[in-house]
């Protein structure tokens, strides 16, 4: 799933996934996962994080390739937040080649600037397992605590101040949104507006992703 951040690419990723009985993969989960594991990569991404700097492409390309390489991604994957560059997008094709694999769809969800910044302002996150929260969106159970972590109250993020969202989307459209381009050229991409309530996208993304299709072949 490709998009700019806070267009809700994580929610319907997830639904998306249970829909077509595949595994939901989030790059933010991974790099949790594998630095709480103390794997090398996991170590060395914590290291380029705790350093200030963007996770490295080889050490990124390192960790999925772990992780889609795991028990519940044998009948297929919903990736959210990788490939975020042309270079990432490559090494994914790659990877999927030699496994005998192909990507079947690529989805990319989108809404107008101003919204996205309405909806990150709105955002808040667990303090323990930094898990996203929107009151709109996906909003937790009771509203102001972790659905994981019931002793931990949400909170917003530091850095989803206005001008900050504004940096992150810029860099979005410099880094990420040429992967729009390049999966237009391969025939892969399928565009979905991300507004409108949240069943109403998931109906869109399911339609373009023929999760349907996908479950009566596996049965």
């Amino acid at each position: 799933m490709l998009g700019p951040p806070g267009v809700g690419k994580g929610t319907q990723a997830r639904r998306l996934a249970a829909t077509c009985g595949c595994a939901a993969i989030s790059t933010g989960e991974i790099l949790r996962e594998a630095a709480a594991r103390a794997t090398p990569l996991g170590l060395e991404a914590r290291r380029q994080m705790d350093a200030g700097r963007l996770v490295e492409d080889e050490v990124m390309i390192g960790l999925v390739r772990e992780r889609t390489a795991g028990p519940d991604a044998r009948c297929g994957f919903v990736l959210d937040g990788f490939p975020r560059t042309v270079a990432q997008a490559e090494a994914l094709g790659a990877m999927l080649a030699a496994r005998g694999q192909e990507l079947d769809v690529v989805l990319y969800l989108w809404v107008g600037e101003e919204e996205l910044i309405r909806r990150l302002r709105g955002r808040r996150e667990c303090p323990v397992c930094k898990r996203a929260y929107n009151p709109e969106g996906a909003p937790a159970r009771d509203g102001r605590h972790c659905d994981d972590h019931p002793g931990a109250e949400l909170r917003p993020r530091a850095d989803d101040t206005e001008e900050a969202i504004r940096q992150r989307l810029a860099e979005y459209r410099v880094k990420t949104a040429p992967l729009v381009d390049y999966y237009t050229a391969a025939g892969r991409l399928r565009s979905v507006p991300g507004a409108g309530t949240v069943e109403e996208v998931f109906q869109s993304l399911r339609r373009e992703a023929g999760c349907d299709r996908r479950v009566e072949q596996a049965t």
